[in-house]
């Protein structure tokens, strides 16, 4: 997938610097050289950088000669003020690609990558590379980089909705989703499998974004939806179930299958890799009480 180049950048928020080191050196023990972006540890205020700074680090990753993978250093907040000043189109040569991996505030990447017919890797960052070499997260991770398609099974919930589908793979931090629908950075979602996933949320905020996706036609688009971990959102009475309970209540007149408390999102070391942009088929099935999530071939 990459000529064996990893550049570390940081287009959101500050980031500890010893999880750049840390996981830097695990990178180049997997057999990757490693550059760190001149400004990826730095701080000014909640930002690793200015947005000039971000945007130079970022771009000049983008623009380096051959193939590779950019890895995020975290996400955190700060690529809305940005993501219109990065030119992506030189990702498009076969080339000078680079897998562009992280989650959370990374989910604007997503969007921009995918709106352009690209892969990108929702998954692990520095912080869990450098702590948890060995969970089961950052190993996928590893698998994912050297090319290795993603296969998942994991148990039913009462919220599932059972069904079948094929579709290309979309979506993120729902936040993000939701504070850049309306921009050139809104997805397509045609035919998609939409994954979707959050933190610190209060549920009511929850809905108020789930009833945007409704309201704006999205859920008639979609052929599936997959429901990461919604962490640390606030308990509310007014709402049963939580937030699987509002997603379940937002997709009720649609018929496209529901798998809900798949392992990705901000829950550390079992935040699962997906590839963006890539075809999965979803398969919730009653019977066997198991759901699967496969990679397929293009």
């Amino acid at each position: 997938m990459d000529n064996g180049k990893i550049y570390i950048v940081s287009p959101s928020g500050a980031v500890d610097p010893e999880y750049v080191a840390g996981a830097k050196a695990v990178l180049e023990q997997w057999g990757y050289k490693v550059y760190v972006a001149p400004h990826a540890c730095g701080k000014r205020g909640r930002f690793s950088a200015s947005d000039d700074e971000r945007i130079s680090d970022l771009q000049s990753a983008i623009d380096a000669p051959g193939r590779g993978i950019i890895l995020c250093s975290r996400g955190g907040y700060g690529l809305s003020r940005i993501i219109d000043k990065i030119d992506f189109s030189p990702l498009k040569s076969p080339d000078s690609y680079k897998l562009i991996v992280g989650f959370s505030d990374i989910t604007a990447i997503h969007n921009a990558v995918s709106n352009l017919g690209l892969r990108s890797l929702h998954a692990s960052m520095t912080k869990n590379i450098a702590t948890e070499p060995e969970s089961s997260a950052v190993k996928a991770l590893k698998e994912a980089l050297e090319g290795k398609p993603l296969k998942y099974r994991f148990q039913t919930t009462p919220f599932n909705r059972q069904g079948s589908v094929k579709g290309r793979l979309m979506g993120g931090n729902l936040s993000i989703l939701y504070a850049l629908r309306g921009t050139p950075y809104d997805l397509n979602y045609d035919g998609a499998i939409l994954f979707i996933e959050d933190i610190g949320e209060r549920l009511y905020h929850v809905d108020r974004m789930m009833q945007n996706l409704r309201l704006g036609g999205v859920f008639e688009k979609i052929a599936g939806l997959v429901v990461g971990q919604f962490t640390d959102c606030d308990a509310d009475d007014s709402f049963n179930g939580g937030a699987y309970g509002i997603i379940c209540e937002a997709v009720k007149d649609y018929d496209f299958p529901v798998a809900m408390n798949f392992s990705a999102g901000h829950i550390g070391e079992c935040n699962m890799p997906l590839l963006m942009g890539a075809n999965y088929k979803l398969n919730v099935s009653e019977l066997s009480q198991i759901v699967t999530l496969d990679q397929t071939a293009d």
